[in-house]
């Protein structure tokens, strides 16, 4: 081996050791390498950025945009609640929620589709008394068994796809990942709902700041529309639809109020005061196709001068009204919020009342928890001078319309042109991710926060420096020890040794990065011993995807630890006999359907 074939390889040891010391955060960890390749000329500066302008960051970051939207539509989290009306034990929740998953994650990004899908886990728990850690680390693994299904479901797939298309001129098209994918997915499934019992059943997460004030029974309004769903129905038919999650405090009907009876039939213009949960009622908003800008039928529609100058930046914040504040004793009605400060009073929660009035007319109380609507940017100079106090920042969506099946049809449109091969996947799932900016279904502030930033950094930084194996010739003496290494197997064993050598290293180094260095080696290897490059490339991708062993190896495992209360342990007691299982049976799948001659 020449120096700078020892310098490529020393490289990437140490950022492999950086990543496992986790002194540094791993998109810190790529810039270090990227920093050291070039001040050891092993990456020219000419090509040093060169990542950073490559599909897979495209790619990567407009897929976790269109997963925020369709996250957003609450749809497929609402076909898993009606579901689970029908599901009364804990094992065919599992299933339904894990299948659920690993199906949404092959056409979004694995780690979209379980933030999708965490609060439909948490609210099947609630119903059944079910500690909702039963379901989030399967749901975990679910979700990345279902990522291999597709090009776009995780990043290994994207990269392994590249290294396909350098390699032979022609990369892994959206469904090649399919027959492999599926047949894992299926055998997982079976796995976690059958060896769930092996998580421990005491693990709860932490208490968040709104569980710990106990902000639950919140208050709020909301008009029918002329076309809305429930026109026609009972309140007591409103009320099922919601699992009583939802009480239906007032109804009020030409500006008056009336008794509330069960029997009553619901008409266009009735003003609903709703109680309960944050996002229960927001459900109940977005499913009964209910109006809760809390303006009138006769309102002429005119926005404020506030909200209409910076449409992108308004937001909501929860708060406390102090002793001082200036909304105690009066209401937002009084007090012109609107007109005079461009907040609107969205909803609001008194301990131990049941409020049946418009939010805006209340006379508000010092202790009373508010959710304000208006701009951002001058939300803190408001608050200070309402003397309101904020409270912890957690999701709050009350007072925000969701655009039900458009980001659903512009994710559905990005995968057919891609599937169909009208246009590159960079370029759909970019025009997917600005449509659903453009059209509404995900405001722009929230799809910048949805762009996972660090992976992306990470994503650039790497690609350059994982390129050093290839510039240097080091993936070549590396595939020629490995060859060696395997000469003397058959060629399952070849395969096999693949996997498992991808599915030790991506519990320590990100998978994204693990792919960056193993696809090539990979690749040459086959050469080597005289196979096709394909089922080689498959086996890299599926045991870069397969973390099941530490929460730290991928996103979707970070994502469900806090929530799930999970020690770093837990993740091996039910992660280990699953990796096992993919590399027992995954082997075989790989080689029947991508033949090694």
């Amino acid at each position: 081996m020449t120096f700078q074939q020892y310098l490529s390889i020393a490289l990437l040891c140490s950022m492999m050791a950086l990543f496992i010391w986790g002194r540094f955060r791993y998109d810190v960890t790529a810039v270090i390498a990227l920093l050291a390749g070039l001040a050891l000329g092993l990456v020219s500066p000419e090509k040093a950025f060169a990542g950073f302008a490559d599909d897979i960051v495209i790619i990567v970051g407009s897929a976790l945009v269109l997963s925020a939207a369709v996250q957003r539509s609450g749809l497929i989290e609402k076909a898993v609640a009606w579901a689970g009306r029908w599901l009364g034990r804990t094992g065919s929740q599992l299933l339904v929620l894990t299948a659920s998953v690993g199906l949404a994650s092959g056409l979004i990004k694995n780690i979209g589709a379980l933030a999708m899908l965490m609060p439909a886990a948490g609210q099947l728990g609630r119903k059944s008394g079910t500690n909702p850690s039963r379901f989030l680390m399967p749901m975990s693994f679910a979700a990345l068994l279902g990522g291999l299904t597709t090009l776009v479901g995780t990043s290994p797939n994207i990269i392994v796809s590249r290294v396909r298309e350098q390699m032979t001129g022609e990369p892994f098209a959206m469904f090649d990942y399919l027959p492999t994918g599926l047949g894992l997915l299926a055998i997982g499934l079976v796995f976690l709902r059958l060896c769930y019992r092996l998580l421990p059943a005491d693990r709860r997460a932490v208490a968040t700041m709104g569980e710990a004030l106990d902000i639950a029974d919140y208050t709020i309004e909301a008009r029918v529309r002329e076309d809305a769903p429930v026109v026609g129905n009972t309140v007591a038919a409103f009320l099922r639809e919601h699992d009583g999650e939802v009480d239906v405090t007032a109804v009020l009907r030409h500006g008056l109020s009336g008794e509330v009876r069960p029997d009553l039939v619901l008409v266009e213009d009735d003003v609903l005061i709703l109680a309960g949960e944050p996002d229960t009622l927001e459900r109940a908003v977005a499913a009964g196709g209910l109006d809760p800008s809390g303006r009138d039928a006769d309102d002429d529609g005119a926005e404020s001068e506030h909200t209409a100058r910076a449409r992108d930046d308004v937001g909501v914040i929860e708060g406390v009204v102090t002793a001082r504040s200036a909304l105690a004793g009066s209401s937002a009605s009084r007090l012109m919020l609107r007109e005079r400060m461009g907040l609107r009073l969205v909803a609001i929660s008194r301990e131990g009342e049941s409020l049946r009035a418009k939010p805006a007319s209340i006379l508000m109380q010092p202790g009373d928890v508010i959710v304000l609507q208006g701009a951002l940017s001058a939300m803190p100079g408001r608050l200070r001078q309402l003397g309101v106090l904020p409270l912890a920042q957690r999701q709050i969506a009350l007072g925000a319309t969701r655009k039900g099946w458009l980001a659903v049809g512009i994710l559905a449109a990005a995968m057919l042109a891609t599937a169909t091969g009208l246009v590159p996947v960079a370029a759909a799932f970019f025009a997917g991710a600005g449509l659903v900016v453009i059209t509404g279904a995900l405001s722009v502030d929230d799809a910048y926060e949805a762009v996972e930033w660090p992976i992306l950094i990470m994503l650039g930084a790497l690609i350059p420096v994982s390129g050093t194996l290839q510039s240097t010739g080091a993936s070549d003496v590396m595939a020629t020890g490995l060859a060696a290494l395997a000469r003397d197997m058959p060629p399952w064993g070849a395969v096999a040794l693949v996997l498992a050598a991808s599915m030790a290293v991506t519990p320590f180094l990100n998978n994204a990065a693990t792919v960056l260095v193993m696809a090539p080696i990979s690749a040459v290897f086959a050469g080597d011993l005289g196979y096709r490059p394909d089922a080689f490339l498959m086996a890299t991708a599926i045991g870069a995807g397969c973390d099941f062993l530490t929460p730290i190896g991928h996103q979707c495992n970070t994502l469900v630890m806090g929530p799930g209360g999970y020690r770093f342990g837990d993740y091996a007691r039910l992660g280990a006999p699953l990796s096992l299982l993919v590399l027992v049976l995954g082997t075989p799948l790989i080689i029947h359907f991508w033949p090694l001659r």
